[in-house]
């Protein structure tokens, strides 16, 4: 009665306002004067009214707009993903995401497509939101900068650094002594152009270098804290050098700048007396997310934009007040980990690519048409390594580094990455850069990025450190698990489960617990955190169980490779993980769209064009679990989680004689007492078999758990309810996916095993 009386009380409103509304419409047309109407409707067309207004709304600035977002935001998640599988830092893949869709081969080969997604008069728009994104960026990398790693390694740091600094920069206004005459914008003086190529080979990108130490694992050793001081050091250096030529550039010379460094020691004396205690005061008192309100976002992100502001109205450019913002944040490392995450994302994927592609549009490769101007170009990229790597290697053996270290060192600090490419933009802005140097100098930032990770693989090859692994302490292990999870309560579900294949009562079982956190979310304020909160409730939980526990965490450039290259060089006997959901699955696109996922991720694209995967063929696990299960050589457990508690009734359907490895499995489990395992012989495989039959003798004879058999019975939901785990092959439950058996629907929790 209420749904009808509601219903009719909605068409009766609805449905006679609506006639109102078309009565006064109608009704108001006469109003119209008959020369309106008439030039009204000889003058278009409807079809050609749509057209022309569909055309408008095309091509308006705020539609070009979002377009070029989306296709750089996508141009530059594809790029980045390609250089993650040739091991490279994702600013690779980021900056050549920008040449490719500028001028150097959309440009070049796609004209009309180039013209249209970036025609000249929507560059603007694009510039200032980049330099938003930088903005934000530099705000960033000011806070991550942590001065207290500075105060205990400043000896060092500061030798090494302002080595890795004065070498290339001496080097770089050598070059430019004999570049200038060729190469150097008209009305530039020497002077302009020598410090601006000077300052263009001294930059270390500080953001990049501590994702590869990172990345490598290098975060907690003796070189990985000396790269990340050393880099520290360079930074500020750098960015006050910078700041420097920049009023001298728009000063037009040394002396006439001295005013704008004088108003740039006032603003930097009044950053650090004045503002820098106020904030801590204030960062003192909201230190963690819940604390934290809109207000005091607000005055932090104003703080931001006065600085950014008065720096560029000084004359020394925005950017360096993001930059001074960042460092005079509340040292305070949960409160720093809280902004970063806030920023962080917005300006890395969305506003920060913007920059990449911008500066793509203003490389123009194919000037660079002659033999001199390649020679050009390869000296510079020569220089700027030569510079930067011994001079960093120099500095680090003056100071007692070992030869390993120290090239280490030398490799790390000649990344220059995004960095590179900020002072590069400033200096075309101001004029100091021709396009032909600018481009040469871009290649040259490519270069000595792109180098950083083959190099170190280099020293480490030729000068190994002795590997500390978990296979050197545990490689004679009878029983060692590995246990890759996601999260602390998955972790804790897969710890237990893996403690029932282990037996406790000798001295040389071992679980090991693996968390790997994607390398990009980390920074050295929020790393800590995210160990305690992956780790710690594990830890806890296994000390409560007695369980022989190995606890690791780990950033990751690549999870799936790293978990692949552990498994087959720890030294286990078995790897265990959990699954996850396809961001597909129960959607109507994952309905009307079942190969989606398959088209969109490019790994499992990859092994469809390989012949590994059917382009059609239904998926038994997601992408990752499938790439890991392909490459792993040991043993993989796939546990499938439906919410289990405990473990007391485990089912094993034996398909076929390949399946016969299960009962190894179900020899450990059979030995605890608590659990009762139901083994279905489906095609009297075990009945056929003597030897099989001798097992499951002896099986019941050894162990304490009770153990029944069930000869030549199909699989029904009535076996499966009273199950709490179901133990398969990798291969029966692929065709059990595949065929859509109707007792998939009534499965408890799985333990899928690849033998």
């Amino acid at each position: 009665m209420n749904k009808s009386k509601y219903l009719i009380f909605y068409i009766t409103t609805v449905g006679g306002f609506i006639a109102l509304i078309l009565f006064i419409l109608h009704h108001g047309s006469f109003l119209e004067h008959n020369a309106v109407a008439s030039v009204a409707n000889e003058s278009l067309t409807n079809w050609k009214q749509f057209t022309e207004t569909f055309h408008h709304n095309l091509t308006h600035p705020l539609a070009i707009l979002l377009l070029q977002i989306i296709t750089i935001i996508l141009v530059a998640r594809a790029f980045a993903f390609l250089s993650k599988k040739i091991k490279q830092p994702t600013v690779i893949g980021e900056i050549a995401a920008g040449i490719f869709l500028g001028p150097s081969v959309i440009g070049t080969f796609f004209p009309q497509v180039s013209h249209f997604l970036f025609p000249v008069q929507s560059l603007g728009n694009l510039q200032f939101l980049s330099h938003v994104g930088l903005i934000l960026f530099m705000f960033v990398v000011g806070m991550e900068l942590d001065l207290n790693v500075l105060k205990n390694k400043a000896k060092d740091a500061v030798v090494i650094s302002h080595a890795s600094i004065i070498f290339p920069f001496a080097l770089g206004i050598t070059l430019a002594y004999f570049l200038y005459s060729s190469y150097a914008p008209a009305k530039i003086s020497f002077v302009s152009f020598s410090l601006f190529m000077g300052i263009s080979m001294s930059v270390t990108a500080f953001p990049v270098l501590a994702r590869i130490v990172q990345e490598r694992g290098l975060s907690k050793t003796r070189l990985g804290a000396i790269a990340i001081t050393c880099a520290a050091a360079d930074d500020i250096t750098a960015w006050c050098l910078l700041a420097g030529v920049i009023a001298v550039v728009k000063a037009g010379s040394v002396f006439a700048a001295l005013y704008t460094l004088g108003l740039a020691a006032v603003y930097v004396i009044m950053m650090i007396k004045i503002i820098k205690p106020f904030l801590r005061t204030i960062g003192e008192k909201y230190s963690d997310k819940e604390s934290i309100s809109k207000p005091i976002v607000g005055i932090f992100f104003i703080t931001l934009l006065v600085s950014s502001y008065s720096t560029e109205i000084i004359g020394i450019h925005a950017l360096f007040g993001a930059f001074m913002a960042g460092v005079i944040m509340p040292a305070n490392a949960n409160f720093r980990s809280v902004f970063i995450e806030k920023v962080e994302d917005i300006a890395l994927v969305l506003l920060l690519p913007l920059f990449f592609v911008f500066t793509g549009l203003r490389t123009e490769i194919g000037l660079l048409n002659t033999p001199g101007l390649w020679m050009a170009c390869a000296a510079i990229v020569a220089i700027a390594v030569l510079g930067k790597f011994a001079g960093s290697v120099a500095a680090a053996r003056f100071v007692g580094q070992s030869w390993r270290d120290s090239l280490s060192i030398g490799a790390l600090m000649n990344t220059r990455g995004l960095m590179e490419l900020v002072v590069l933009n400033i200096g075309y802005d101001l004029g100091v850069l021709s396009p032909e140097v600018f481009a040469m100098l871009v290649l040259m930032a490519l270069v000595t990025t792109f180098m950083t990770g083959p190099a170190l693989d280099l020293v480490n090859k030729f000068l190994p450190a002795k590997p500390v692994t978990v296979a050197e302490t545990k490689k004679e292990l009878s029983s060692n698990i590995l246990v890759a999870f996601s999260s602390a309560a998955k972790g804790i579900s897969l710890m237990k489960l893996a403690s029932l294949f282990i037996d406790k009562s000798t001295g040389d079982a071992n679980i090991t617990m693996l968390h790997l956190s994607p390398s990009n979310d980390l920074n050295q304020f929020n790393r800590q955190e995210y160990e305690k909160a992956s780790i710690e409730p594990v830890a806890l939980e296994a000390k409560r169980l007695q369980l022989p526990v190995t606890t690791l965490f780990k950033p990751s450039l690549s999870i799936s490779s790293d978990i692949i290259n552990l498994a087959n060089t720890g030294g286990f006997n078995l790897l265990l993980m959990g699954i996850g959901k396809s961001v597909f699955e129960g959607t109507i696109l994952g309905r009307l769209l079942g190969f989606t996922s398959k088209i969109i991720n490019p790994e499992r694209l990859y092994s469809t064009i390989a012949g590994q995967e059917k382009l059609f063929e239904k998926p038994a696990f997601e992408e990752r679990v499938t790439a890991i299960v392909r490459s792993v050589k040991i043993p993989v457990g796939i546990f499938i989680n439906k919410g289990i508690k405990n473990i007391e009734t485990v089912f094993i359907p034996v398909f076929n004689l390949e399946d016969s490895f299960l009962l190894n499995y179900a020899k450990h489990l059979v030995c605890n007492p608590n659990i009762t395992i139901t083994i279905l012989d489906v095609s009297t495989v075990i009945d056929k078999s003597p030897s099989l039959q001798q097992s499951i003798n002896y099986l019941r004879q050894a162990c304490e758990g009770t153990l029944n058999i069930d000869y030549n019975r199909r699989i029904d939901k009535e076996i499966l309810n009273r199950q709490h785990l179901l133990l398969i092959s990798v291969d029966s439950w692929k065709k059990a996916v595949e065929m859509q058996s109707s007792w998939l629907t009534s499965i408890p929790s799985v333990l899928v095993i690849k033998n």
